[in-house]
């Protein structure tokens, strides 16, 4: 079998596709999220707290130092944890949303059928309703 055939072999069975598929479709779905958190929730946070940006709190642990004309010499050394609390909150989001919708796709997926009943099994129920008669 040369290695074409065995490419194609690989591309068609159904599994591989369908996780591209949710890739692709996890990747749009992110680009979603990460709008609201930016455009929505972000601002409302920074609103809340004064008119900050979320993703310019920092803890300073050393200031930029200026010389006598106000030019900087050295740059300040800072914690920015801002930013992770933005990511955080995005990728809490995502989380909740995908959970969200994998347990609405749970309760519409139809209930596997019963295996049908081995003819042994069925044989013995049928000589058990018999001498119950």
């Amino acid at each position: 079998m040369g290695m074409i055939s065995e490419f194609k072999e690989f591309i068609s069975r159904g599994n591989v596709v369908d996780l591209a598929v949710g890739v692709v479709i996890g990747a749009a779905f992110g680009k979603i999220v990460t709008a609201l958190v930016d455009g929505i929730v972000m601002p409302l946070i920074g609103y809340a707290s004064g008119g900050v940006s979320v993703s310019d709190w920092k803890f300073v642990l050393k200031p930029s130092q200026l010389d006598a004309a106000g030019k900087e010499v050295a740059a300040e050394v800072a914690v920015k944890y801002g930013l992770f609390l933005q990511t955080a909150i995005d990728f809490l989001l995502i989380a909740l949303v995908i959970f969200l919708v994998l347990k609405a796709y749970n309760k519409l997926r139809k209930p596997a059928e019963a295996p049908a009943t081995p003819e042994d099994i069925a044989l013995l129920r049928e000589i058990r309703d018999s001498l119950k008669k």
